[in-house]
């Protein structure tokens, strides 16, 4: 029996850094009353605070419930109900060095493969302290142009060939870390061996649950995606292709669980 329902965010609860859509704002608090409940991104924390928090009508002892796995898992925030605020659990920060070495690495194969765009929308290499993290198209495009700007991500690399070139190019150049596309026009760069399926494992020993107890829906669980290591992992999963379709998996589990 599942105890632990898993999601990644961007295109699986939400169009691409929006909010969650009503619809999902009133199943995740029904679905908190029956199972453990963990949403996982490639995000930092604060895209989950307004993408996902401050949507949710939940009580303490739901929230209690929701476990948030920012940059790819690479930070855990839980929900204290005495104090009625979030805390972080853990955080797999970058030394200064670090950043300055990945920075260079991913300006210098943006350069290389000529993928700067011309026009953006906010920074294109943010600092997540545990992450680091190029997007093509700049980290505010969704929050400055709205439905225009989801579009505008969704065309900028529909077979992920950009991604992956981009990926290939910075394997080699940071051999110590973890290289991986992220959403629609982003690369993340972790520190080795952290991916969702870290993050995943770090829950279970926490939760004292097995994989078998464990369900995940993510929209890039495909070899390559970034949602792909918690499938390798063992974990059975569910891909989806828009927030829609898992809505309809959550009715299916609240009828089901």
């Amino acid at each position: 029996m599942k105890q632990l329902i898993a999601f990644d965010l961007d295109g699986t609860l939400a169009p691409s850094k929006t909010p969650i859509p009503d619809k999902m704002a009133q199943l995740i608090p029904k679905l908190l009353d029956k199972f453990q409940v963990c949403i996982m991104s490639g995000g930092k924390f604060q895209l989950f605070e307004t993408q996902v928090i401050a949507r949710l009508n939940a009580s303490p002892e739901q929230l209690d419930k929701l476990h948030l796995m920012p940059t790819c898992g690479t930070r855990y925030y839980r929900f204290d109900p005495k104090k009625s605020k979030w805390f972080k659990v853990y955080a797999e920060d970058f030394t200064k060095e670090e950043k300055q070495k990945i920075i260079n690495a991913i300006k210098q194969a943006v350069t290389a493969l000529d993928m700067w765009e011309k026009k953006t929308w906010g920074e294109e290499i943010e600092d997540r302290d545990s992450q680091i993290s190029y997007s093509a198209l700049g980290q505010d495009v969704v929050a400055e142009l709205g439905e225009k700007g989801v579009g505008l991500k969704e065309a900028w690399d529909p077979d992920n060939a950009k991604k992956k070139a981009l990926v290939d190019y910075l394997v080699p150049l940071l051999p110590e870390f973890e290289v991986r596309a992220g959403g629609l026009t982003t690369v993340d760069v972790t520190k080795q061996g952290i991916d969702k399926a870290y993050g995943m494992k770090k829950l279970l020993t926490r939760l004292k649950l097995k994989k078998e107890q464990v369900l995940f829906i993510g929209d890039r669980l495909q070899e390559g995606g970034n949602d792909y290591p918690v499938k390798a992992l063992g974990i059975d999963t569910i891909e989806v292709a828009h927030w829609q379709e898992t809505a309809e998996a959550i009715e299916k589990l609240l009828i089901s669980g």
